[in-house]
């Protein structure tokens, strides 16, 4: 009797790659002292604890168990509305927003609501890992372009240009996973202009926006431009900034009519994104803005801990650091970057992923994710690497 089969699109994908990297973790014996997680990327302190009191508060209420708007919770959506408006000096409306789970959903619907099977999404290569499946899950053909150790693995436009003819839309990250490489502003303005010109989506995944350092200025003007809703569509998450990365909400900004168009998506995935983190979220947006600063700088300063802890280690190159990753260069030829990620979680207790996650051409890269630990750990990671070189 034959065995039924699977879908060829999800059975050909490789497994999850952080379960694979926590078991190297857990091999390790402590020889060097604690284990240094730099694997996922997850806030390492808790959330407030008024966030914690409105998310109980939230989970109590009948109302709230209930189903909520497709789009989104009105005040959830009012409030994020008027704090993207704040951030970036524009006018966005709460018909701007539609609140999702996460914002691996917010990407997945976005992609789903401008492309069908036997279109392209053209990205970065190297690329975040679950965006590339996603779009091979979806049928949609996933093209890339290279972003280079020597531009700080910072797009250059000419290279989109040549690579963007035949794509629905062009898919980035900025603060950059996996790289930490943050896009500037003017950056940014030429890439909506070609991508306006040539008709193609703009999908700009801003999730970790809230750690850029300080005096940066917002991240850009394009929401400023009288034509950004016809072809930009901004991602973002809450899992960061609030620590919830458990209670699942993210948020896409956008125009009316795309909002309408993944409103039909959203409803036959999910029919509406979590209400208790929507609750809580609304309540935080203007009430822990001091907090979340406070967090910001905090991550700066592991930022510059990684920063120092490269500076007298020889053969190991930080080649990018920005906001919550940095992309370091191993020392070692012939070694994949899987070999090298899973004998310094081994032997070592500093715990990494494999740059050839990320894309082709990556293995003598590791991605390290140091918002993970506080900044005396972080000074620990050069002695270590010391040691295995």
């Amino acid at each position: 009797m034959p065995k039924p089969g699977f879908n060829p699109l999800v059975a050909e994908l490789s497994q999850p790659p952080i379960p694979a990297v926590q078991a190297w973790a857990k091999a390790y014996d402590g020889a060097h002292g604690q284990l240094i997680d730099l694997s996922q990327a997850v806030p390492g302190y808790p959330p407030h604890p008024d966030m914690l009191a409105w998310l109980a508060e939230a989970a109590g209420s009948a109302a709230l168990a209930g189903y909520g708007a497709i789009e989104g919770d009105a005040a959830t959506r009012a409030a994020y509305a008027a704090h993207v408006s704040e951030l970036y000096g524009a006018i966005i409306r709460p018909e701007n927003v539609h609140l999702t789970a996460g914002c691996n959903q917010a990407f997945t619907v976005a992609a789903m609501a401008v492309a069908g099977p036997g279109d392209a999404i053209l990205m970065t290569n190297p690329c975040y890992f679950n965006h590339e499946t996603t779009l091979q899950m979806m049928g949609v053909e996933a093209r890339y372009f290279d972003c280079t150790a020597d531009n700080g693995f910072v797009p250059r436009i000419e290279d989109i240009a040549d690579a963007l003819d035949g794509v629905k839309a062009l898919a980035l990250v900025s603060p950059n996973n996996p790289t930490g490489a943050i896009y500037p502003p003017a950056l940014l303005a030429d890439i909506f202009a070609i991508c306006r010109e040539r008709g193609v989506w703009l999908i700009l995944d801003e999730t970790y926006r809230d750690f850029i350092a300080s005096l940066s200025g917002k991240p850009h003007d394009l929401f400023a431009r009288p034509d950004w809703q016809d072809n930009l569509i901004q991602l973002y998450s809450f899992s960061k900034s609030f620590c919830i990365p458990g209670h699942r909400l993210g948020a896409i900004t956008a125009g009316p009519e795309v909002i309408g168009q993944v409103a039909k998506v959203m409803d036959n995935l999910q029919i509406c994104a979590p209400r208790v983190p929507q609750y809580a979220v609304a309540r935080g947006l203007p009430a822990l803005g001091g907090w979340r600063e406070a967090n910001r700088i905090e991550i700066e300063h592991r930022a510059n801990a990684m920063r120092a802890a490269f500076q007298h280690v020889t053969g190991w190159e930080l080649q990018a650091i920005g906001a919550y990753f940095a992309f370091v260069r191993h020392p070692f030829d012939g070694l994949t970057s899987s070999k090298v990620a899973e004998k310094l979680a081994r032997d070592y207790g500093v715990v990494t992923i494999p740059g050839s996650y990320f894309g082709a051409g990556l293995d003598r890269h590791l991605r390290v994710a140091f918002a993970n630990v506080g900044a005396e750990q972080i000074g620990d990671v050069g002695g270590r690497l010391r040691m295995m070189t």
